[in-house]
């Protein structure tokens, strides 16, 4: 298992967006954004979604390169709740990252001039800074939309003589885009509206969304033609094969001092259940129990899941954990209990289920309620066709732990 005075290196890499040393599984997806790129006239926008840890932010950061390859520019971040604040929150996220992407593109444009028409023509080299692009949203009549609009149009006109007229619109963590009817602010509509408008123009900008299942429902609801508007793409978890590819390619092609046995391989994969960041989670932990053991007995042992479970419980599960209530926590257990609590679940299911296992069961009322909180907690979310779902992966077999002792 260890080769002899070989030097420790951990090629596993766990952490929210940090790209794994090996990418499985995930060709069909680098297919699909391909074929998006080969638009013209842009008539699929991207939607990336699935649940956490499936690995959604890394192919992000893999399409960046392959976008740029493809003579793309790319405009993008993640999307934090502040920038969904408001209308003029989001044209600033906006024109902030535009002017990021065209760094460096310069054109000569007639400068302005006060004075007597008879003046010879002057130019001037101006870039696509931020300043620039705000004095155009501010100079602009009428809504936020149309005054981005306004800016958008001057950056393509502008970026058309480079020929770098073909830009994306990367933005993670979508699911915190909202309007926000009791304030008069629409950031969501807005986006939506902004790149329908320009691309029913011709104008070569894609939109680019990822986040958790909740967000292509939120963008329906708030746009109908948002329907039409893009393309999803669903991660799921990896398969057996890829899962074993996630584990063993890494030490193998970096030729690390450590290597997992068939029996190791095989634990692994089964308590990962494809989700790409336990993969790397228990593999790095593997990796540096192994080592500590061959240094101290000369030989490794099982993989020891049981600690394992406990560090990935504090590390990942039991934050989320520490924000619901109490009667929450009865709810989340109740649907643990269900016969399968990864997949969709009924407000119906979690009342009949309540009534067979708690004192105190629940009304459908109460259920209704209590989910929209926990949604608002990024722990369950609904699916357009009125069934909920956890959205954190393994979710349920985590309470089933810690329930009783909590």
């Amino acid at each position: 298992m260890l080769k002899a005075d070989a030097p420790f290196r951990n090629p596993y890499t766990p952490g929210a967006g940090h790209p794994p040393p090996y990418l499985a599984g995930r060709e069909g997806e680098l297919a699909e954004f391909q074929r998006l790129l080969q638009q013209d006239t842009i008539l699929e926008n991207l939607v990336l979604t699935g649940l956490r840890g499936l690995g959604k932010t890394v192919l992000m950061d893999v399409f960046k390169p392959l976008a740029i390859q493809a003579g793309w520019l790319w405009a993008g971040s993640d999307l934090s709740e502040s920038a969904s604040v408001s209308e003029a929150s989001l044209a600033i996220r906006i024109m902030t990252d535009l002017s990021i992407a065209a760094t460096g593109v310069t054109a000569q444009m007639p400068a302005r001039r006060i004075g007597f028409q008879g003046q010879q023509q002057t130019f001037e080299t101006v870039g696509l800074s931020f300043d620039a692009l705000y004095d155009i949203y501010d100079s602009t009549p009428g809504l936020a939309s149309d005054r981005l609009r306004a800016v958008l149009e001057y950056a393509w006109t502008f970026l058309e003589v480079h020929s770098k007229n073909h830009i994306i619109f990367a933005y993670d963590e979508a699911q915190n885009l909202a309007d926000h009817a009791k304030a008069d602010e629409f950031p969501l509509s807005t986006l939506l509206d902004l790149f329908q408008s320009i691309q029913r123009r011709g104008i070569p900008f894609m939109l680019v969304l990822t986040g958790l299942p909740t967000l292509f429902p939120k963008l329906v609801e708030a746009r109908t033609f948002a329907e039409r508007m893009f393309r999803v793409v669903t991660l799921s978890r990896l398969v057996e094969s890829e899962s074993r590819d996630a584990v063993k390619k890494p030490i193998e092609q970096a030729g690390c001092p450590v290597t997992f046995s068939e029996d190791s391989v095989a634990v692994i994969v089964s308590e990962s259940a494809g989700y790409p960041y336990f993969i790397q989670f228990i593999c790095r932990e593997v990796y540096d129990i192994f080592i500590q053991q061959v240094a101290a007995a000369g030989t490794a042992g099982a993989v020891p899941f049981d600690s394992i479970q406990r560090k990935l419980d504090d590390d990942f599960f039991a934050g989320r954990w520490a924000r619901v209530t109490d009667r929450q926590r009865d709810l989340m257990y109740v649907i643990a209990l269900l016969d399968h609590p990864d997949e969709e679940f009924t407000i119906q299911e979690i009342v009949e289920k309540s009534k067979a296992e708690l004192e105190k069961g629940f009304s459908s009322s109460h259920v209704n309620q209590m989910l929209g909180a926990l949604s608002s907690h990024g722990l369950v979310y609904k699916n357009r066709f009125g069934k909920y779902s956890f959205a954190v992966p393994l979710l349920g077999k985590f309470i089933l732990r810690i329930y009783r002792t909590t």
